[in-house]
């Protein structure tokens, strides 16, 4: 058995600390200042972290790579399962050109551009957060604004904003599973608290998005339906993941959201044509005037309302019982790792989940959909491999982040860098969700961030004697506000509409808003961790 040693390096805890950090100074630098492609960055990260923890905290090598494997196999199953099975299903209303009937059925919603920003970038963009994530949304929006008449930057920037409340919950609740297993912590409480905090984040995004589109005009006009929209998306959200499931939050949250917007009776006037000129300056698609046969445009929806379905019904109790007998539990091979204290650690023993996960149920939508769609089964196959291929350096970049942080903290790094972050004290609720933000920022994933600072997190928690549930949650919360200034979202969002090499240009648009919007939920974390909002935790 290996025993975790808190102050290995000279019986020092602060040498210790500096030195656990050395894998996550190394991923930092170069992603942030050699600008490294993510996942060579990712690649040497983990060989730092195997090195550290083999010579610096005296892990048998053996124990080292195994606890690395289980990062890989947690990074493709389930993460990397439900991210491909998601932009499956998406790549086939492309091929099938049912995404842009979906396309224009949106810009039949209302011809009011504000409105429409908030109908596409807000509540879709949620929609594909839930399903995909991982740039998917802001890709996607970005394109639709454009074809609806929008200038590229606006779009970019418009859909780079609104990819902030969902993200905590997307890829079907990835970021707070693996939260939740990196950190030890029960699911239901890790999402429980997120689901209490993002949500109001929710109330004020959709008011900046149509400050954006129009200004103080804008503000002022559509500020009811905005509120409206705001306001449903966040109970949703927190009902889904306070009482229902994570992995549905962001499903229900844009649902209820784009059903609350539309229901506004202001929200479909048409809008006055100043306005329209005033903000629609790029060129209109010429197609959004076709007329889509009433059954086509139900099956353009078919694969969103599929996902739906099969998810709500794997809740269903004798369902959810049923699908988690096929849930394989066994003890991970040459791992055997005692904490500090002595008691053998949780990841000794690995939980594989093969019907009951996001990923699985996705799929099986996805032939559903397929059927539907009337894809041939050569052609969906054909499909899927070509999604592989796409999103190859993604998986390489996430299995080996995750890999990086099964590696620290099996190690003990996480727990050493966490007792010397603990020296903050009072001023660590307030820090919290800057280490998630700093993590996104540089890394473009909240599932990334988590895997990297969860366990510290909880380490600083709780030797500072703070909620190890809040700091967990504050740092996915955090996170979720680094997404709009990552280099991987700006690079996706230029690329989409268009403006390759000018990254910077977004940046400078987007960044003040991700510096407000993070001192809001620092406060935020920091008075929950006090009497003053301490009431709203569970």
């Amino acid at each position: 058995m290996f025993v975790q040693q808190l102050e290995p390096v000279a019986d020092s805890l602060g040498l210790s600390a500096l030195v656990a950090s050395l894998p996550l100074v190394t991923v930092l630098v170069l992603l942030g200042a050699v600008r490294m492609k993510a996942h060579r960055a990712g690649l040497i990260g983990l060989a730092v972290a195997v090195l550290v923890g083999w010579l610096a905290f005296g892990m048998p090598v053996g124990q080292t790579l195994s606890a690395g494997a289980q990062g890989v196999l947690f990074g493709l199953f389930p993460i990397m399962w439900i991210v491909v099975n998601a932009l499956w299903v998406y790549r086939m209303t492309v091929r099938t050109q049912h995404f842009d009937i979906l396309r224009r059925s949106f810009g039949r919603v209302s011809d009011d551009p504000r409105i429409q920003a908030l109908v596409i970038a807000f509540c879709f963009g949620a929609l594909l957060e839930a399903l995909a994530g991982f740039g998917a949304p802001v890709a996607i929006c970005s394109v639709m604004l454009v074809a609806l008449g929008f200038d590229p930057v606006k779009a970019a920037v418009v859909s780079l904003v609104a990819n902030t409340a969902p993200v905590a919950f997307g890829a079907m609740g990835t970021p707070v599973v693996t939260l939740a297993q990196v950190t030890g912590l029960p699911l239901d409480d890790v999402a429980t608290v997120v689901g209490r905090q993002t949500p109001l984040l929710a109330l004020v995004v959709p008011l900046i998005l149509v400050f954006l589109v129009d200004g103080r005009r804008g503000l002022r006009e559509t500020w009811v339906p905005a509120l409206v929209c705001g306001v449903a998306f966040a109970v949703a959200q927190f009902a889904a993941s306070n009482f229902f499931s994570a992995q549905l939050a962001d499903i229900a949250a844009a649902l209820v959201g784009a059903a609350a917007l539309i229901a506004v009776p202001g929200a479909r006037r048409p809008a006055d044509e100043p306005v329209r000129a005033a903000v629609l300056t790029g060129a209109r698609s010429e197609d959004l005037d076709q007329e889509d046969p009433r059954r086509e445009v139900l099956r353009a929806y078919a694969p969103y309302a599929l996902i739906v379905a099969v998810f709500s019904l794997a809740q269903i109790p004798p369902v959810k019982e049923l699908l988690a007998e096929a849930t394989r539990v066994f003890d991970w091979p040459f791992l055997d790792v005692a904490g500090p204290d002595g008691e053998p650690v949780g990841a000794n023993v690995f939980t594989l989940p093969l019907l009951g996960t996001g990923g699985t149920l996705v799929l099986l939508a996805g032939l559903i959909t397929a059927v539907v769609l009337g894809v041939r089964a050569g052609t969906a196959v054909r499909e899927w491999a070509a999604t592989v291929h796409e999103l190859r350096y993604a998986i390489l970049t996430v299995t080996s982040v995750l890999a990086l942080a099964y590696v620290m903290n099996l190690s003990g790094q996480a727990a050493t860098i966490g007792q010397s972050v603990a020296a903050a004290s009072a001023g660590l609720a307030f820090l919290s969700p800057v280490l998630g933000w700093f993590g996104v920022a540089v890394s473009g994933s909240d599932t990334s961030a988590n895997a990297l600072f969860g366990a510290l997190q909880v380490s600083a928690a709780r030797e500072s004697g703070l909620s190890p549930e809040l700091l967990a949650a504050a740092n996915s919360s955090g996170g979720v506000l680094g997404k709009m200034i990552s280099p991987q979202n700006l690079t996706i969002a230029c690329a989409a509409v268009g403006l390759a090499g000018r990254e910077g240009d977004l940046l400078r648009k987007v960044l003040p808003w991700s510096l407000g919007l993070l001192l809001v939920m620092c406060l935020v974390v920091m008075a929950q961790s006090t009497a003053v909002l301490g009431w709203m935790l569970p």
